[in-house]
């Protein structure tokens, strides 16, 4: 070692010292940052530095950012508990885990030869079954597991592979050596995780990411897209991922995946079967799907040869895969690895398979099918963990799930002895899995949590690629043997740190021939529904917000009460929308005005409207700009936002303007971020079909004849047309003019024949149109209300006259649903407002 590097040395160490004054790591458990010695580890001294360097006060500044990336970008994992679930914000432990190349090199090759000892596994049992009639394993650690499927027997994936991608939960031992905790061959989750963990860290610490040769992530999931776009035998390069849909704990991560991989995001009701190959409803009638990313248990994929309650999958997938009508990854039946029973004999399959044994071990494990091993476990009990032998809950141990053979009471050691008499085939007994422990940043101070590390492979061409880093779970407690996000442990993005400079990868098209695409794909009729409503639900918030606006402006400049005429019109409109609520006895306006912004519990109050905006976009994520998304965040936190105790009408009035706006901006996003493409339409469809409701209400009621002083201006301020108004006539509002303005001026962004016009011109370019066939039924709508509209002058409206426009929309809406939705018409939630595709 030169004398600048010994000088280097010194310095990294002193500045790496001055950090972690304090940390004192857990007695017999070994610290990926700390050797025994209690001295920082070669490979973490110059990360330690760095972050020396930036100081307390610089470190609290950017882990925040880091937070704040993650809650903009929605980034949320669902919590299932007693209340029902929710979701519940990312929580990132900001300090990274880092490991060096060598480490990781091993680590990999282990994985590696354990990818490949599985699929050798696989092959065999839904094949020839040589392991089961050769003794290698029982019979009954294989038929005992849910996840062994019996109609699967004999089908040979497309390619030859049952994995595509692999997964497994690592930790490390005192003695330093890695082993395998778990494998993860049903649908592995986490790698979208890891994807944004790396985006959140390195937005915090660019500057020592770069400095370190950190690997890069994307190479990994430019090889997955690579090997499963070779799968598509069309040539279309459509792909799927399969979901189970926006209430599963993971959902975030399948819109996040789709969107970065460049998949088309489904559910089980977006798929069909018809003959043996797969299709995906759209907007333009059916298109052939061949390739699937499986994230959808496969017990649940069809239930028509498997799970007949399921009403995720899709019914005849089955034989689709059968007869090669499409491809899965991973295939249906995978899942069966992941039993733990299957560990007690992995180690005599490898050696039949290898000629010796795995470099990379696991937990040991005893399978209680057996009456050696049964008397083994109960001899040594109290150093054991007693789990499932097939992931499930199990009646007669503590919760149903695993636990410390210690810590079970006289009760619980003879309910399990009659288990394992009984049914010791659904149990195993393993070793205490000690893991070790990493460093985590708690405002002050570094403190050492243990780690488990969730490592992605997948299946290439040339072998299986590894993901250089993986999903690192972080427990709340100094001393856990498992970690769960369910519980509320953390993660962390890890860092595995090259010798040399790291190139950077990116997941666009190297070549030149790529052909040259306009369209985004195609788009699945499910979206479109959300895309329609999303419009509809946010047209009729931004229409809630300005009747309220202009209920307080009232009370503010003239002073009305609350028997004034037009206030009460106002509140009986509200109330017509469902958006007041009927348990105010004798309220005042103001009150009620609040009441419309702030109450949960009314149905088309203001917060019930943009949750449901904000569900229709959840749906569509993969869809859906992450700045568009950050505006309905936005509007949600501004809705939810405390106010106070005894609220008056400027508190309503600043609450409604500040929506106001978030709902400008995200009407803008849609303006100039969308491509003019399928998608686009149909939110301006629900948009404009909204606008022109809303719009005939608004005129209805304070247009009349009769209509109560300032009702016209009223109709002016709601309809955002008073400036215009004001430009044109220098005069008093006349009915007349006023109607003119918001009911038929064609250059009126609010009125409601610029709003049919728009209409007619979206519909005349929608998909699946026949131009040899008559006009379908939602153009000659669209076009009697045109009609309508310019064969009416401005002191010709009569009730009735609303009341029939009004009807045609509702019609019009419903024709769009049946023809491009999946849904059919459902009661209506509030007034003309109701959605069941979200």
């Amino acid at each position: 070692m030169s004398g600048a590097e010994q000088r280097s040395e010194v310095f990294e160490r002193a500045a790496a010292e001055s950090l972690i004054g304090g940390y004192r790591t857990l007695p017999g458990i070994r610290d990926e940052m700390m050797d025994q010695d209690g001295q920082p580890r070669r490979h973490w001294m110059p990360f330690l530095a760095a972050l020396a360097e930036l100081g307390s006060d610089e470190l609290r500044r950017r882990f925040s950012a880091a937070d704040r990336y993650l809650r903009d970008s929605g980034v949320f994992y669902r919590v299932y508990d007693d209340t029902g679930g929710g979701e519940r914000p990312w929580s990132l432990s900001h300090m990274p885990l880092l490991i060096e190349d060598a480490d990781w090199q091993a680590l990999s090759a282990g994985l590696i030869e354990r990818a490949e000892l599985l699929e050798v596994v696989l092959q065999d049992l839904y094949g020839a079954g040589h392991l089961v009639a050769d003794g290698d394993l029982p019979a009954a650690a294989v038929a005992g597991s849910p996840e062994f499927l019996r109609p699967l027997v004999g089908i040979k994936p497309e390619g030859g592979r049952f994995l595509r991608v692999y997964a497994a939960d690592v930790g490390r031992g005192p003695d330093g050596r890695w082993w395998v905790l778990a494998d993860r061959t049903q649908a592995p989750s986490g790698a979208g995780y890891a994807l944004e963990n790396r985006l959140a860290s390195t937005r915090a610490l660019p500057d020592v990411s770069r400095n370190l040769n950190m690997q890069r992530v994307a190479s990994f999931f430019q090889a997955l897209r690579t090997s499963l776009m070779k799968l598509d035998r069309t040539g279309e390069g459509r792909i799927g991922l399969l979901s189970p849909g926006p209430l599963n704990e993971t959902y975030f991560e399948h819109a996040l995946l789709a969107r970065y991989l460049g998949f088309l995001l489904v559910e089980g009701e977006d798929l069909t079967v018809r003959g043996d190959t797969l299709h995906v409803r759209t907007v333009a009638g059916l298109r052939r799907i061949d390739v699937l990313l499986r994230r959808l248990d496969a017990d649940f994929a069809d239930p028509l040869e498997l799970n007949a309650g399921s009403r995720l999958g899709v019914p005849g997938l089955v034989q689709a895969v059968r007869m090669g009508g499409v491809s899965l990854a991973n295939a249906l039946g995978t899942g069966l690895i992941e039993a733990p029973a299957l560990l007690a004999f992995l180690p005599r399959i490898a050696t039949r398979v290898f000629g010796r044994p795995l470099k990379l071990p696991h937990v040991a494990t005893w399978w209680c099918g057996q009456p050696a091993e049964r008397a083994q476990v109960m001899e040594h009990l109290d150093e054991l963990v007693i789990s499932s032998a097939f992931g499930r809950a199990l009646p007669g141990l503590p919760d149903g799930g695993s636990v410390l053979g210690a810590d079970l009471t006289a009760t619980d050691r003879r309910r399990l002895s009659t288990l394992l008499a009984r049914r010791g085939g659904d149990v195993v007994g393993q070793d205490i899995a000690r893991l070790s422990t990493t460093p985590v940043w708690t405002g002050e101070k570094l403190t050492p949590r243990p780690f488990m590390l969730r490592v992605f492979l997948a299946a290439t061409d040339k072998g299986w690629t590894v993901m250089p880093g993986g999903f690192c779970r972080i427990s709340s407690a100094p001393d856990a043997r498992a970690v769960s996000m369910q519980k509320g442990d953390r993660s962390a993005d890890v860092w595995v740190l090259a010798d040399e400079a790291v190139s950077d990868t990116t997941l666009l098209p190297s070549s030149a021939n790529v052909k040259v695409r306009r369209s985004s794909g195609t788009l699945p009729s499910r979206a479109a529904d959300n895309l329609f409503w999303l419009g509809r639900y946010v047209e009729r918030a931004e229409a809630t917000l300005r009747l309220s606006r202009v209920l307080v402006g009232r009370l503010a400049e003239s002073g009305d009460s609350g028997a004034s005429p037009l206030v009460t019109r106002l509140l009986g409109l509200l109330g017509a929308w469902g958006a007041m609520p009927r348990d105010l006895a004798r309220a005042t306006p103001a009150r009620y005005a609040v009441a419309v912004l702030t109450r949960r519990d009314v149905p088309g109050a203001l917060p019930q409207l943009v949750q449901a905006a904000r569900a229709s976009a959840s749906v569509i994520r993969d869809r859906f700009s992450p700045d568009a998304w950050r505006a309905l965040v936005d509007l949600e936190a501004c809705v939810d936002a405390p106010i106070a105790t005894a609220p008056s009408e400027a508190d309503a009035a600043e609450r409604a303007d500040a929506a106001l706006r978030i709902i400008a901006a995200f009407y803008g996003l849609a303006s100039e971020n969308m491509n003019r493409l399928t998608g686009w339409r149909f939110l301006e469809l629900g948009r404009r079909t909204e606008r022109a409701i809303g719009t005939l209400r608004f005129a209805r009621t304070f247009g009349e004849v009769g209509a109560p002083l300032g009702s016209l201006d009223a109709l002016l301020q709601v309809a955002d047309s008073l400036i215009t108004y004001r430009t044109r006539y220098v005069m008093m509002e006349a009915r007349g003019p006023v109607l003119d303005l918001v009911l038929l001026d064609p250059d009126n962004p609010r009125s409601v024949a610029f709003q049919v016009h728009r209409m007619a011109n979206h519909l005349k370019v929608l998909p699946g149109r026949d131009q040899d066939a008559p006009p379908p039924l939602w153009e000659r709508l669209v076009a009697r209300m045109q009609a309508e509209l310019a064969a009416s002058t401005a002191d010709s409206f009569e009730p009735a006259w609303f009341n029939a426009m009004e009807k045609m929309l509702m019609e019009l809406s419903d024709e769009i649903a049946a023809h491009y939705f999946l849904q059919g018409h459902a009661p209506e939630m509030t007034p003309s407002l109701s959605h069941v595709g979200a």
